[in-house]
């Protein structure tokens, strides 16, 4: 259907090199978009690019960029626009969790952790929302939430602070942003098994106890998120606006 084409479109995905993002950043090549895929390891992005267009046949590209500053932020959106022209759609996909219980976290940890994880959501959304709103862009950007955006689960309180801050500041930047015909919404995964969590999968008796919770009987894989990111990518959620859809399996519904 044509209201869910990204044809024309040019979407950057942060993270896009691996896991969640990358699933999302192929769901969005095979709707039509060309995707900028942006990570620190140009290594990585290139395989992953190549290997996402060979799926998809679309034009992917990484960028490798280190968006821990401003000044970085804007000149990874700057290189897109230099080479593509514009950006239609931003996802802020990079992911990073230190597990520690919350009695020995340090300040170091904290930082690593909320700096990835909202920081420079923020600060990158910001970037491409200026570029937006400079060339009339009707845009969307998507931020990564997750169940700890509701919940509080042990040993990973800068994880769940920081994703309960996504949810909040997705509601807040979409309000701000709206006026300008940019969308800002978010995608919250219940429990994949990805890179970054692969330390609980790693124990039977997690594996039987998360099937346990999930009405759905499985857990997710990178592809189960590419139709969220792909409704909130284009035309169809035109009117969809500061929300987290939750695509975690019935998780939070159990």
């Amino acid at each position: 259907m044509d209201m869910f084409s990204l044809k024309g479109k040019t979407a950057l995905v942060i993270g896009g090199s691996k896991g969640l993002s990358k699933g999302i950043a192929t769901g969005l090549s095979t709707a039509g978009a060309d995707v900028v895929i942006s990570s620190r390891k140009q290594n990585e992005l290139d395989a992953a690019a190549k290997d996402i267009n060979s799926t998809t046949g679309g034009v992917v590209k990484g960028i490798a960029a280190d968006i821990t500053s401003v000044e970085a932020c804007q000149e990874l959106v700057e290189k897109v626009v230099a080479e593509f022209g514009h950006i239609d759609i931003l996802v802020n996909g990079a992911g990073l969790n230190i597990r520690k219980p919350a009695i020995e976290y340090d300040e170091e940890s904290w930082d690593k952790v909320t700096d990835v994880q909202i920081k420079y959501v923020f600060f990158m959304s910001q970037a491409v929302a200026r570029h937006m709103i400079a060339n009339n862009i009707k845009g969307k950007i998507i931020n990564i939430a997750s169940l700890n955006s509701e919940l509080g689960l042990k040993n990973i309180v800068a994880y769940v602070a920081s994703k309960g801050g996504i949810r909040q500041i997705t509601m807040a930047m979409a309000n701000e942003f709206a006026q300008y015909g940019i969308n800002v919404n978010a995608i919250g995964p219940g429990y994949f098994k990805t890179e970054m969590t692969k330390v609980l999968f790693e124990d039977p008796e997690i594996v039987k106890g998360f099937l346990n919770r999930i009405p759905a009987k499985k857990i997710g894989v990178p592809e189960d998120l590419a139709g969220a990111a792909i409704f909130l990518a284009s035309s169809a959620s035109d009117y969809v606006v500061g929300q987290t859809i939750y695509v975690d399996g019935g998780w939070l519904i159990n």
